[in-house]
């Protein structure tokens, strides 16, 4: 005996096939929530609940033959607040925005608190000789080259036709 048959269909009747070619109302209303929602957030230009909705930190990695700098916009943020930290091939970039402030007055709030976290991938980059800077909420984090990987590089010519 099969699952399906245990369940009442129909008050006893199993003959299904004819439900299954009509629509649900439900399943009809939730794609019609979907679809408000989704040109909804569309008119804003950005994807719902996405990290980029957060909107940061933002992050801006440059690499050149002989350093990968990573630039990160962290507003409101003091050098305290940033913690660094470079393993396996990853730039992480952590930290928490907090605020101390109690305003009874205030009836809107348009900032974001909370812990954020930003991993960047970086290879062959020499870990002694990594600097990073602070100032007016912008974070940069140069990352030499090893002697080594600035070898791989090798130039292609392209060939027309």
């Amino acid at each position: 005996m099969a699952l399906r048959d245990l369940i009442p269909w129909n008050n006893g009747s199993r003959d299904v096939s004819l439900h299954r070619n009509q629509p649900s109302p439900f399943l009809a209303l939730h794609r019609e929530m979907n679809r408000l929602f989704d040109d909804a957030f569309r008119s804003f230009d950005i994807a719902p609940f996405s990290s980029q909705a957060m909107g940061w930190p933002n992050v801006e990695v440059n690499e050149t033959a002989s350093e990968v700098k990573v630039i990160a916009e962290l507003p409101g943020l003091e050098e305290k607040d940033v913690q660094l930290e470079l393993r396996d091939g990853w730039l992480t970039i952590s930290g928490e925005k907090r605020s101390e402030t109690e305003d009874k007055e205030r009836r809107f709030s348009d900032r974001y608190y909370g812990r954020f976290e930003r991993a960047v991938p970086v290879e062959d980059v020499d870990q002694d000789t990594v600097e990073a800077s602070f100032k007016n909420g912008v974070l940069t984090v140069t990352l030499p080259k090893l002697p080594a990987a600035q070898h791989k590089v090798k130039r292609i010519a392209i060939n027309g036709k």
